[in-house]
């Protein structure tokens, strides 16, 4: 039985956005990892393994109310002068303003809650996933506690968002820091210094393969319009009002498909205001928000899969695409290219640039053997690196060294 014990702290557990933190605790415990789940908020389970991760998880906010005052005051007693240290050390890592400065003592109280939790089980390292709110609860727990932390980097909100400047405290207080991507170390990197420089990890972001539903594509068929797939919450900066205009391009070329858009959110209506304007209504569905098991029976039948983003990390949505033998067509953006590789495993275009998405569109519809071709490459690369069993190795051996030190 392992000595090591890795809490895991999340803003929320399960949550429909982080299957992948699922999936890598899962597969850490396979190989004997003990790890404990915590989570700011209440779950948003909608699966049956969601319910019996939320079953097991700590929650930190939430009815009732007292166990946080409880350990708030059993933890300033238990090491009043580190408790002192590590509230003035909350107080000052933040952004300016009275509203920041409300929201750091909030973080300070759930901090003494995980901590006391984390005392109680015996948990000897604290790992968090990204550099959001549950962040800075991290860092103060790891302050008052004295014990290892890591956190994991993952899109563009980790390196380019309002905390931003806060990010090198972090780093330094860390005993390692991962990315999902070579593209988040380059752009983290010049902000460290050089001793925490050497922290950073690449350590890839996985999926279950072998638990992806088989494909059920009907066969090329002269005539037959393809079905574009493309997943993703409805938002401007994933791009599907451009992707709409470069489907109505390709139509206009000689496309036979048909585009289904599965997900839900603010720009649902322009969306829908495009397809009209473009006279599409025919060929284009707004499906909305669909379960994981939907978005993967939704793979498995389609033809090809297009992500229209115009900011992204490394989606893990690509990876499930691509792990089904999907062909895909993806923005050339931050780490997408260490996944998709042009011409070999997937086609990329510039961000924005609609009419080169429309050709692509029209290029793979008209090349069965090409879908075939980047579809098996595309498989094969998730295989070799993007497969959760083979994923967490590397994060494991972090663990374990930073347990040593």
């Amino acid at each position: 039985m392992s000595l090591l014990k890795i809490a895991y702290l999340v803003s929320q557990y399960p949550a429909p956005s982080h299957t992948f933190i699922r999936r890598e605790v899962a597969a850490l415990r396979a190989r004997g990892v003990a790890v404990d789940t915590f989570s700011i908020r209440p779950a948003e389970s909608q699966t049956e393994a969601d319910r019996a991760e939320e079953a097991r998880t700590f929650y930190v906010l939430g009815p009732p109310w007292w166990p946080v005052a409880r350990d708030l005051a059993a933890t300033f007693l238990h090491r009043p002068g580190r408790w002192l240290s590590t509230l003035a050390a909350t107080l000052r890592h933040r952004l300016p303003g009275a509203r920041h400065l409300a929201k750091s003592l909030a973080y300070f109280a759930e901090a003494m809650h995980v901590a006391a939790e984390m005392e109680r089980r015996g948990t000897t390292h604290l790992h968090n996933h990204f550099a959001n709110a549950a962040s800075h609860v991290g860092l103060a727990v790891t302050r008052y506690l004295g014990t290892g932390w890591s956190l994991a980097l993952h899109g563009l909100g980790d390196l380019d968002g309002p905390t931003l400047p806060l990010l090198p405290e972090k780093v330094a207080a860390c005993r390692f820091v991962v990315s999902v991507t070579h593209y988040g170390v380059a752009q983290t990197v010049p902000r460290l210094a050089p001793a925490d420089a050497a922290k950073l990890k690449v350590v890839r972001c996985g999926i279950e393969v072998d638990r992806l539903p088989p494909a059920a594509r009907r066969p090329a068929a002269p005539g037959r319009p393809l079905e574009i797939l493309s997943v993703g919450r409805l938002s401007p900066e994933k791009g599907q009002v451009g992707l709409v205009e470069a489907f109505a391009a390709a139509v206009a070329r000689g496309l036979q498909a048909r585009l289904v858009l599965v997900g839900g959110g603010p720009d649902e209506a322009k969306i829908r205001a495009a397809v009209e304007a473009h006279g599409l209504g025919d060929r284009v569905e707004l499906r909305g928000r669909q379960p994981e098991a939907a978005v993967l029976q939704a793979m498995a039948s389609a033809d090809l899969f297009v992500l229209s983003s115009l900011m992204e990390g490394l989606p893990v949505v690509l990876m499930e695409a691509l792990g089904m033998e999907l062909p895909v067509i993806a923005p050339a953006i931050t780490g997408i290219p260490e996944l998709v590789e042009h011409g070999r495993t997937g086609l990329l275009f510039q961000a924005g640039a609609w009419d080169e998405l429309a050709g692509r569109l029209l290029e793979l519809a008209a090349d069965p053997a090409l879908r075939a071709r980047l579809a098996a490459a595309g498989r094969a690369r998730v295989l070799q690196e993007f497969d959760v069993a083979r994923a967490v190795e590397p994060l494991e051996a972090h663990f374990r060294e930073a347990g040593r030190t």
